[in-house]
């Protein structure tokens, strides 16, 4: 597990309540990791270096708030059986929303990080930025009783303490009137989540947050756009605060790239990678020594605007010959070949300027070719770099790795606390 520290710092509008401190993050993310089998109290206390007596407050604490539960007990060495404790994911959920050129992709997870409902519908970035806030705040609506109405069985409304008339809890009182708008569902999981009990579900489960990603470049620290390619009317917008004081809950805003880098981490081992993201633009993201890096300015990670080709087409930013503009144009005639060996030479580039483990891909382009693009890009790096044996593979996790990823920019803090903003 990779390690992260606070992903919400500098972040106003992400104040999340469930942060009790350092040290119960560290019991819960114990909790998390130990999945259903759970993990007694003496455990936790010998892994967090906490006394019996404060892990013995936090999981009291935790089991108040109904973040925790009792999961059966495990014969001892010596005196009375343990008690085994377990997380309990349906207790709190979080909305991760990818707001990519022309699609919008919301997906609600629940403490554990699995999805229990997601929706795409078409979306136009360049339609305006009301327009915009207005789309988002729809489908986070939508997702939250969409997954409701899965758990409570009604064909119509969402579940309120039981009934087919209410909302989602959002820090203790309804968000939005549940409206659902336009689009599809793409997948509901009926049920209370991983490990849900009866009464533990969606309707008495408190919603964090909103994490939302974007194409760049934008400022993570304040929450603004910048100039995105193709939409510079985006820049200086406060889209975080905008959307924070629509839907009456905290926002996270970050790159597209870094959020889906983000949720890659947290899957895996905290070691250095580069996740290249190929759909209709093409960025990166960079964990470096199990740290997510932005920046000075949370500027990195702009991939798809490095110049190889000096007299090359004109791209959107303004340059002429960046790998964005290359790679694009080889898809839209159909040369995958080229796309593929125009990506491995930028990808050839990082390795060699950040001496990085691995390259992942990901983006609906590659999707839908993922061995081609694997494979030409893989034969590049072993042309191109110094040094042989970096692998190169399609990126696994969910099916909508940014959209999750931005929910793991709320979900993060509750688990890492202090550590958790080195990747966040």
């Amino acid at each position: 597990m990779a390690d992260v520290t606070d992903v919400n710092r500098g972040n106003a509008g992400a104040n999340l309540p469930v942060l009790r401190g350092h040290n119960a993050a560290l019991v819960l993310d114990l909790l998390r990791t130990a999945g259903e089998g759970g993990i007694s109290r003496l455990e936790l206390a010998e892994r967090t270096g906490l006394t019996p007596q404060a892990v013995s407050k936090i999981t009291a604490r935790l089991r108040t708030e109904g973040m925790a539960a009792e999961a059966g007990r495990r014969a001892s060495t010596g005196g009375k059986p343990r008690t085994v404790l377990r997380l309990v994911p349906s207790a709190a959920h979080a909305v991760g929303l990818h707001l990519d050129r022309d699609e919008l992709t919301a997906v609600l997870v629940d403490l554990a990080g699995t999805p229990v409902a997601v929706r795409r519908v078409p979306l136009d970035l360049g339609a305006g930025a009301e327009r915009v806030i207005e789309a988002a705040a729809v489908q986070v609506d939508a997702v939250r009783a969409e997954a409701v109405r899965a758990e409570a069985g009604c064909d119509g409304g969402v579940r309120a303490g039981g009934g087919c008339d209410g909302g989602v809890r959002a820090g203790g009182g309804r968000v939005g009137g549940g409206h659902a708008g336009g689009g599809r569902v793409d997948s509901v999981r009926a049920g209370a989540g991983a490990g849900g009990r009866s009464g533990e579900g969606l309707g008495v489960g408190e919603l964090l947050g909103v994490g939302v990603a974007m194409p760049g470049p934008l400022d993570h620290a304040t929450g603004v756009p910048r100039r995105v390619t193709g939409f510079p009317q985006w820049d200086g917008f406060p889209l975080r605060d905008a959307l924070a004081a629509r839907l009456q809950l905290p926002v996270v805003l970050d790159k597209d790239t870094n959020a889906a880098a983000l949720g890659l981490a947290l899957r895996g081992p905290g070691d250095s990678f580069v996740y290249l993201h190929l759909g209709t633009g093409l960025g990166a993201g960079l964990v470096l020594g199990g740290t997510l890096h932005r920046g000075a300015r949370t500027g990195a990670g702009e991939f798809g605007h490095q110049v190889i080709q000096l007299d090359g087409p004109l791209c959107e930013c303004g340059n002429r010959g960046c790998i964005e503009a290359l790679c694009l144009a080889a898809v839209a005639r159909g040369d995958l070949a080229e796309a593929a060996r125009v990506l491995g030479a930028g990808a050839a580039n990082l390795v060699g300027l950040l001496d990085i483990d691995r390259v992942l891909l990901g983006g609906r382009t590659i999707a839908a070719h993922e061995e081609r693009f694997v494979r030409g890009v893989a034969a590049a790096v072993a042309e191109r770099a110094r040094g042989a044996g970096i692998p190169v593979a399609a990126a696994e996790g969910g099916a909508h790795p940014v959209a999750e990823g931005a929910a793991q920019l709320v979900l993060a803090p509750v688990f890492r606390h202090r550590r958790s903003a080195e990747l966040g």
